[in-house]
C-alpha cells in the first residue's frame, strides 16, 4: 500500500532530521533513447545523487536507487518520496532491501517535493533536456552531482551539501 505524502511525519516537511530523500527522473529528448536520469536529493543536507537508467522501467529506476542508498548507513536512508510516475511503482522493494518507507505526492502535484524539483532546475543547467546522454560517460554525470554537492548554499549556512551529510554521518559514527 502506497503513503500519500500527508501520512509523512512532521520531521519530513520540517527538515528537521537527516535520511529523508526525495526522487524524479529526469527525461531527455526522445529521439536520444529512453535513457534517463534519477535524481534523489536527501531533504536536510540538499546532497544529490544522479544515476543513468536505461529506460523508465520500475525494477531498473529502483535498481539504482538501491545502489546509492545500501551503503548509508540505517538512519540515513529511512523515507523517500516520489510523485506517481509509473517509474516508481516497485517502490516496495526499496523497504523489502533497505527499510525505506516510500510516500507519493498527490496526482498533479509534483511541488510538493520541491526539493528534488529545484534540484532538477539546478542540473538542467549542465544536462539540459537536448542532451544526448549516450555521448556520457558515468564520470561526467558524476562531475555534475559533486559540483552540485560542492556547491555552497545559504540555505546550509553558506556550507556545502557535502560537508553537511559528512558531518551528520561522523556524528553516526562517532555514536
Amino acid at each position: 500500500m502506497a503513503n500519500t505524502i500527508g501520512a509523512r511525519p512532521q520531521e519530513i516537511a520540517d527538515r528537521s532530521s537527516f535520511g529523508h530523500w526525495e526522487g524524479d527522473l529526469l527525461i531527455f529528448r526522445r529521439e536520444y533513447g529512453k535513457a534517463n536520469l534519477t535524481s534523489l536529493v536527501e531533504r536536510c543536507s540538499r546532497f544529490t545523487f544522479l544515476t543513468r537508467n536505461p529506460s523508465r522501467h520500475s525494477a531498473g529506476v529502483m535498481a539504482g536507487i538501491d545502489r546509492h542508498l545500501r551503503d548509508m548507513p540505517p538512519p540515513l536512508r529511512r523515507s523517500i518520496t516520489f510523485d506517481r510516475g509509473t517509474e516508481f511503482a516497485a517502490f516496495a522493494t526499496l523497504r523489502n532491501r533497505l527499510g525505506i518507507t516510500s510516500y507519493f505526492c498527490l496526482p498533479s502535484a509534483p511541488w510538493q517535493k520541491g526539493g528534488v524539483e529545484n534540484c532538477n532546475g539546478r542540473i538542467r543547467r549542465f544536462l539540459p533536456s537536448d542532451t544526448d546522454l549516450a555521448l556520457l560517460s558515468d564520470r561526467e554525470i558524476q562531475a555534475v552531482a559533486d559540483r552540485l554537492n560542492s556547491t555552497p548554499r545559504k540555505c546550509l549556512g553558506y556550507r556545502t551539501p557535502h560537508e553537511v551529510l559528512g558531518e551528520q554521518i561522523a556524528l553516526l559514527k562517532a555514536g
